[in-house]
């Protein structure tokens, strides 16, 4: 049976992905060790994977990659959450999966992983091929299933990590004054935290003001809940010095950094 192979370097990635035959789908799972929602897919990637059996050429080849440690593969394909799943063949980026839904997580990867062996059966891959898509159109042309289907993913976003920013851009590269302060803030605070670039995404943008009830942007959440913009957090601090102090780094005794 096939199972799930950490990678941890750039260098290892390559070597990995040129060693893979033309044909070998690479499921490869972004993940961030503070993000809960990660544990649980890597267990059912783990399952998925057992699934398949080893074969030479490779059918199948899966693997997890750190997101923040491996910060130059994440921006190749556009990582913007974790957990986020990238589907592979060839050196083409077959399907993305955002969230931690492991049936459209099952879903993908099977119709990737069984593409090769339906393709040779012409009765067979037109019948599964239309009404996958058919039962998708109809869903984005529902706005409130839609609206739903949005709101469901932004409650699970902000609660991604104890400590959520909604910024644009990333830490690393800012992309607006403000945002560049509020992670000034958390970094001078040892604050861990998670982020998600709202420039990415488009949907989560324009969602979250909604969701929120809040218009502007950089966001931080603590626990699920919305703290404010960088005024508010400024104030916060302002009243209550130590009002990010449970969520430090130093506090804590974690030896990690810091989200960067």
């Amino acid at each position: 049976m096939s199972t799930v192979q950490e990678i941890t370097s750039v260098e290892g990635w390559e070597q990995h992905v040129s060693s893979l035959a033309p044909s070998t789908l690479l499921i490869a799972s972004f993940h961030a060790p503070w993000a809960a929602p990660c544990a649980q897919m890597a267990t059912v990637l783990s399952t998925l994977a057992s699934e398949y059996p080893v074969t030479e050429p490779l059918a199948t080849s899966w693997v997890r990659i750190n997101a923040e440690e491996l910060s130059d593969i994440s921006e190749a394909y556009n990582v913007t959450a974790v957990p986020f799943l990238v589907l592979i063949r060839n050196g083409e980026v077959l399907e993305t999966v955002s969230g931690s839904s492991a049936t459209k997580v099952r879903e993908a990867i099977e119709k990737h992983a069984n593409k090769a062996r339906t393709a040779a059966t012409a009765t067979n891959g037109p019948a599964a091929t239309t009404s996958s898509p058919g039962g998708e159109v109809a869903t984005e042309e529902d706005p409130v299933k839609k609206k739903e289907e949005l709101f469901k993913r932004l409650g699970e976003l902000v609660k991604a990590a104890p400590v959520m920013l909604f910024m644009k851009g990333t830490p690393s590269e800012p992309k607006c004054g403000f945002s560049r302060q509020m992670v000034a803030i958390l970094r001078e605070n040892s604050v861990k935290y998670g982020f998600f670039n709202i420039l990415a995404d488009d949907d989560v943008r324009q969602g979250l003001k909604e969701f929120a009830d809040w218009p502007t942007y950089p966001q931080l959440w603590i626990d699920g809940e919305l703290v404010g913009g960088l005024d508010i957090v400024k104030e916060e601090l302002e009243n209550n010095p130590d009002f990010l102090k449970p969520y430090s780094v130093k506090a804590n005794g974690d030896g990690s950094a810091a989200a960067s």
